[in-house]
C-alpha cells in the first residue's frame, strides 16, 4: 500500500492543483458561497477521517442545545438513500448514515439531518415551522458553497495536517494552506498526559495564528446493551470480542482489550453483510461482543441484543475548555442579536 500511494504521487500533485484552483475561485467570488442569517459552525479536517468530527459535534451539541434550538446538518456519508432527510422515528442507520443516526438516538430533541448539498440541507431546515436556531455542519470544510459563520479544523494529535501529503499519496483533502480558513484549531486524540512543551511543539510546527486548543478522546467507564450496562472493572474478567468498523480502531481496543480476548476490524463506515454477521457470531461464540458507538447502530438489529454493548466516548478538552465554550457562545450570540 505504501509503495502504491509512492508512484501514485504524480496525481496527488494534480490532485493538489486543482483543489487550490478550485478554492482560488471560491476565494476571488467567481464561484459563489450563499451565507445564511443564522449563526452556522461548520466542523471539519483537511484529511480523511479519524480526526473525531463525531464527538466534536455532540460536545457543541451538549453545549448549545440546553438555550438554543440546534440542527446538525451532514451528507450522511454511505447512507443507502438521497436527497434531503430529516430524522424522525422511521429512519435508519441506512437511511441516514451511521454517525447521523447515532446522533438522532442519542440526541432526540436536536434536529438531525442529511443532504448531501449543504445549501439545500440548511434552505429546507430553515423552511420548517419549528426551524433551528443554531445549525452545525458535519465534515464541511471543504464545502465551500455555503459560507459558515465559525470554523473548526480539527487534526490528530499522532498525524498533524502539517505532516501530511495530498491524497492519494497522503491523506489530505486539500492543501494545508486551506486551515488559513478555520477560526479555531483543535488538536484531538493527544494524550492525556501531553505536557507544556509537547503543546508548544505543537503550535510552533502548525505555525499559523489561529486559537489551537488540545482535546483527548475520554472513554466511559461502563459499556452498554440495548437492555443493561456493565462496569468496567466487570468487564475485564469476562472473556469478549471486540468489534470494530472505525477509522483508528487501536485506542478502542488499546482501552477494553484483555488476554484472551479477540479482535475483528472492519473499514471506516462498514455495513455488515450476512457474512459478516455469522463470522462475528461464530468468533463470538457465547462471549460478549463489544463494538464501537457508530457501529452499534449498524449492529443493534443484525446481533442478539442481550450479547451486544457497546463502549461510549466523547471529546474532553485537556485545558482552556472554559476559553472554547466562551468564543462558541459569543459567536452564536452575536449572530443571534445581528
Amino acid at each position: 500500500m505504501i509503495f502504491l500511494r509512492k508512484i501514485l504521487f504524480p496525481l496527488a500533485i494534480l490532485y493538489g492543483w486543482i483543489t487550490q484552483f478550485r478554492n482560488f475561485l471560491y476565494d476571488k467570488g467567481i464561484l459563489k458561497s450563499y451565507s445564511f442569517d443564522i449563526p452556522i459552525i461548520a466542523v471539519g479536517n483537511l484529511s480523511v477521517g479519524g480526526t473525531g468530527k463525531t464527538p466534536q459535534i455532540e460536545y457543541l451539541i451538549r453545549l448549545l442545545s440546553e438555550n438554543y434550538k440546534v440542527a446538525t446538518l451532514s451528507r450522511g456519508y454511505k447512507r443507502k438513500s438521497k436527497g434531503f432527510i430529516l430524522a424522525n422515528e422511521n429512519v435508519t442507520a441506512a437511511s441516514l448514515g451511521d454517525e447521523p443516526y447515532q446522533m438522532h438516538l442519542k440526541f432526540p430533541n436536536v434536529q438531525v439531518a442529511v443532504d448531501v448539498d449543504r445549501k439545500n440541507g440548511i434552505e429546507q431546515l430553515l423552511a420548517q415551522k419549528n426551524k433551528p436556531e443554531i445549525i452545525v455542519l458535519d465534515d464541511a470544510f471543504q464545502h465551500r458553497r455555503v459560507k459558515a459563520g465559525l470554523y473548526i479544523l480539527l487534526t490528530t494529535f499522532e498525524e498533524l495536517y502539517i505532516d501530511d501529503f495530498m491524497l492519494p499519496t497522503g491523506n489530505l483533502r486539500e492543501n494545508i494552506s486551506g486551515a488559513k480558513r478555520a477560526d479555531i484549531i483543535i488538536v484531538s486524540k493527544c494524550p492525556v498526559t501531553i505536557s507544556e512543551s509537547d503543546r508548544q511543539r505543537v503550535k510552533d510546527k502548525l505555525n499559523i495564528d489561529k486559537p489551537i486548543y488540545f482535546s483527548t478522546i475520554a472513554y466511559d467507564d461502563s459499556v452498554y446493551s440495548a437492555e443493561s450496562s456493565l462496569r468496567m472493572d466487570e468487564l475485564k474478567s469476562i472473556s469478549k470480542l471486540l468489534v470494530a468498523g472505525i477509522a483508528n480502531p487501536k485506542p478502542f481496543f488499546a482501552y477494553l482489550q484483555s488476554e484472551g480476548d479477540e479482535v475483528m476490524v472492519f473499514p471506516d463506515h462498514h455495513y455488515f453483510s450476512e457474512n459478516d454477521i455469522n463470522l462475528i457470531l461464530k468468533k463470538a461464540e457465547n462471549k460478549l461482543i463489544v463494538t464501537t458507538e457508530k457501529d452499534f447502530v449498524r449492529l443493534i438489529y443484525q446481533l442478539p441484543s442481550s450479547q451486544l454493548f457497546y463502549l461510549k466516548m466523547k471529546t474532553m478538552f485537556l485545558i482552556d475548555e472554559a476559553n472554547f465554550n466562551t468564543i462558541i457562545l459569543n459567536f452564536v450570540t452575536a449572530k443571534n442579536v445581528d
